[in-house]
């Protein structure tokens, strides 16, 4: 009774409201063949106790103590503690969407503010109060740019993150917006004489990556006036948040598309992300997701609302800014706590991951070669070794040590070898040395290998 909430005689009660006389009449059009008329073949019932010791040997069959290289648009930062804390309050943790602002001043206050540090971290005059992730926002934010212009079209640097231009294409096919994608130069940054010519009357926008998917920096304003000048609209994305920290924000943007799960979201299996879309306070119109504003009450009191949403509350169909439903609102409050806790501070923390990755880079560079040396980076690189990137990280592996990301799969033109590699604040200088000697080791055993 404890997890079947129906008892015997309610469910006696309900099959003769239905005018049923057992569960084997009300599953009567289910053909005979397709009916299990056996128990199931699991494993009895167990206790709490046993059920919680299970789990326990589960987790502890967990490989555990291994150094990880990978970024590649989810990346390890430190966590601080109050986090949790308080995005775990129950008023929080377990409110709804904040409809009724006389309930809900704490979720929707917390918003606002979230909303504020995007818009002084991007440069931008707006942002919402988040989307599903980076790579549904970057393409939320060719569509708003799509609905701005009243063009039809968009060109897509091959620098942006491969599966944030797939999560495009999936948009465009169905919106009916053609994409054309523009390549890079030997720096690694979009390459803007291919980019002037992509660029047609059709164009509604341009969508690139800073610090894009090599790590490299693109030069944002360069990118601006070429893309300006044919009257297009510029987005920006960005995949790493705490490059904000120390990169200069793109201003020249008309859009921004961040990903925040840099700012206190835990790396798991895949999410949960926190998307947000930000831009020229001109724009406001056409923003998707929801927007939290500041008013006033009948007394004067300040508070908070939601504004301007055209969410499920208002189906508009084809007039609607968005197909999003919801946001990601709880993981906004732990970006938020996270921004108040670090403060300036987010400057030291960037100058780190910058300092940490330069040096992996010259452990690297010994065995390998660093490519894109030409152009700033952040805290990512990519490095093609002889040895193929997947037979390296596999023989790193049995050093406990995780490698970069193989981009033989995005980048075949890179060569086998290629691979992006990370390193944030949580990389200690031990295992970088680790990772250097590692692939040293590798490499003279790929050469032995070769000359036998």
């Amino acid at each position: 009774m404890r997890y079947l909430p129906k008892s015997p005689a309610d469910r006696v009660d309900m099959l003769k409201e239905i005018g049923a006389e057992s569960i084997d009449d009300l599953f009567s059009t289910v053909p005979q063949q397709f009916r299990l008329t056996r128990d199931l073949a699991i494993p009895r019932q167990h206790g709490e106790q046993e059920v919680v010791e299970a789990f326990k040997s589960f987790a502890a069959q967990n490989a555990t103590g291994y150094s990880s290289f990978l970024g590649a648009g989810a990346y390890r930062h430190y966590r601080p503690v109050l986090i949790d804390v308080l995005s775990q309050r129950g008023e929080f943790l377990t409110s709804y969407t904040p409809y009724q602002p006389e309930i809900a001043q704490g979720t929707l206050q917390a918003l606002f503010e979230f909303q504020t540090m995007i818009c002084e971290l991007t440069g931008m005059d707006i942002a919402n109060a988040s989307m599903y992730d980076g790579s549904t926002g970057a393409a939320e934010a060719v569509m708003m740019a799509v609905r701005v212009t009243g063009r039809n079209a968009a060109v897509v640097a091959r620098t942006v993150h491969p599966e944030y231009r797939e999560v495009l294409a999936t948009y465009a096919q169905h919106q009916g917006i053609p994409t054309a994608e523009v390549s890079y130069t030997t720096e690694g940054r979009v390459d803007l004489a291919a980019l002037d010519a992509a660029i047609t009357g059709d164009t509604a926008c341009v969508l690139i990556q800073s610090p894009n998917f090599f790590g490299t920096i693109e030069d944002v304003a360069a990118i601006a006036e070429v893309v300006h000048a044919k009257g297009s609209l510029l987005i920006v994305s960005i995949a790493e948040a705490v490059s904000l920290g120390i990169v200069k924000p793109p201003v020249e943007a008309d859009i921004v598309s961040l990903e925040a799960q840099s700012f206190g979201v835990a790396v798991g299996y895949g999410g949960p992300y926190c998307g947000v879309i930000a831009a020229k306070e001109k724009f406001l119109r056409q923003m998707p997701g929801r927007l939290v504003g500041e008013a006033k009450d009948t007394e004067g009191r300040r508070g908070f609302v939601l504004t301007l949403s055209t969410r499920e509350q208002h189906i508009r169909r084809e007039k609607a800014t968005s197909n999003i439903c919801t946001n990601q609102s709880l993981v906004a409050l732990m970006v938020t706590i996270f921004l108040t806790v670090y403060g300036k501070g987010l400057r030291e923390l960037a100058e780190q991951n910058l300092a940490k990755a330069h040096f992996l880079a010259s452990e690297l560079g010994v065995s390998g070669a660093v490519l894109f040396p030409g152009a700033p980076r952040f805290n990512e690189f990519v490095l093609r070794t002889p040895t193929a990137s997947a037979d390296l990280n596999e023989a790193l592996l049995e050093k406990k040590i995780i490698g970069g990301l193989s981009l033989a799969r995005w980048y075949p033109e890179l060569g086998e070898g290629a691979s992006l590699w990370c390193a944030t604040e949580l990389t200690t200088r031990a295992e970088m040395d680790a990772a250097g000697k590692a692939v040293a080791q590798v490499a003279v055993e790929s050469n032995e290998l070769a000359l036998v």
